[in-house]
């Protein structure tokens, strides 16, 4: 089994490593647009039809760049579409939240401090949230409500902050604010492949049979581009949260979770308005320093650790029933605990790195994978091996875990 094991972990390095290339893809191609757009100028010598065009300098070459509001006269024998790069991001994301957080649901998506799910109450939880975020987003967007642009935005603000609240009511604090990223994220990539693609494909399609396209469609999917443009920097803030504690194990992860979406709006802005040439509005930076004093300061609540007594589930009372477990207690108590514990010893460290407590035998055996991969597979831990973590004692922490995948029992 532990051969399984080590293949899984290169499984979710490269679909992490897949994930963050297309998302690099996505969010490069999308500010960029979003900064020619903004930056667009009208000129004598436009050709009909024509809404504005840009001079750019890159890579020793100069690009001249003009931009049609619904379409040219006459379309072009080739067109680039920009879509697969958002497609990806999801597919490839949604592949690790499945590897992470659906296989592992007893570990990383279910606190029982928080709610008593079973692993198929969360995971369909985790599946209805996502299709009722975007649900609800779009039929906001194409009722009344959502024609005028402000309102609209409020009104989203207003439903991320009641998502944001929600998911610390039944999950655990990393898994509810990784969720928030990808509730946000699926409404962006629904953006594109429900309305972006499609509109685009009923102009190209009435260029194609000689009709006039209907200017709306363009309307339309620049208002998802926008929408699109704004929540970028928020997902990505709660994508890397999952390695903070500080940001995901506090009291108050969904209130600062709710000011990350308006630093997000804060940075957006200064760049569009820059890239629109109409003033430096410095306000913004103050806006969104203090912003994240306040985040700061919230994070330094008391965290939500775990109970003293962890209560094991099937997997675990396997490793803490397996041969040598005893001793590995030993080990980790002496080796990892002083940082890996509700209070830590260790000088420079406040809280328990990535919020993985190491005290007592039921959090040891609840942890059993990842002590077995970074302490017996490789050298990972202790960082720099500053508690000396001896060879043998690492030997014993192979042979324990390898021992519960073969039936092993303490006796």
């Amino acid at each position: 089994m532990y051969d399984w094991i080590v293949l899984w972990e290169w499984v979710e390095l490269a679909v992490r490593w897949l994930h963050v290339t297309t998302a690099m893809a996505w969010i490069g191609s999308s500010f960029y647009f979003i900064a020619l757009d903004l930056g667009l100028r009208k000129t004598p010598s436009l050709p009909p039809l024509a809404h504005g065009e840009e001079w750019q300098v890159h890579g020793g070459g100069f690009y001249h760049i003009q931009k049609y509001l619904v379409a040219p006269a006459m379309l072009p024998e080739h067109l680039t579409w920009f879509k697969w790069e958002s497609y990806t991001t999801w597919l490839s994301g949604f592949g690790m939240l499945f590897l992470v957080y659906y296989l592992g649901a007893n570990l990383y998506l279910i606190d029982p401090a928080v709610a008593d799910l079973t692993q198929a109450q969360a995971i369909a939880i985790s599946l209805g949230s996502l299709a009722f975020g975007w649900i609800a987003y779009d039929l906001i967007c194409k009722s009344r409500f959502g024609d005028d642009n402000t309102r609209l935005m409020i009104g989203l603000y207003v439903i991320l902050v009641g998502m944001a609240w929600g998911y610390t009511q039944v999950f655990s604090g990393r898994a509810a604010l990784l969720h928030l990223g990808a509730f946000t994220a699926t409404i962006m990539s629904a953006n594109v492949f429900m309305i972006i693609m499609p509109n685009q494909r009923i102009v190209v399609a009435d260029l194609k049979a000689g009709r006039t396209p209907d200017p709306k469609y363009g309307k339309i999917a620049k208002q998802r581009s926008t929408h699109n443009n704004y929540l970028t920097l928020p997902v990505l803030f709660l994508m890397l949260s999952n390695h903070y504690p500080l940001v995901f194990a506090t009291e108050y992860n969904w209130l600062i979770a709710s000011l990350v979406f308006l630093m997000g709006v804060t940075i957006r802005h200064w760049f569009n308005t820059k890239h629109a040439r109409k003033g430096n509005p410095h306000w913004t930076w103050f806006a969104t320093a203090l912003i994240f004093l306040i985040i700061v300061w919230l994070s330094t609540a008391p965290m939500r650790h775990r109970p003293e007594e962890t209560t094991l589930n099937a997997t675990a009372l396997t490793y803490a029933s397996a041969q040598g477990f005893d001793q590995v207690v030993s080990i980790v108590q002496g080796r990892c605990s002083m940082c890996h514990a509700a209070e830590p010893v260790y000088e420079g460290v406040y809280w328990a790195p990535k919020d993985v407590v190491l005290e007592t035998p039921a959090q040891i055996a609840s942890e059993a994978r990842g002590i077995y991969t970074q302490s017996g597979l490789t050298h990972a831990m202790p960082p720099a091996n500053l508690s000396y973590m001896e060879q043998p004692e690492r030997d014993l922490i192979r042979r324990w875990f390898q021992s519960a995948g073969q039936g092993g029992h303490s006796s």
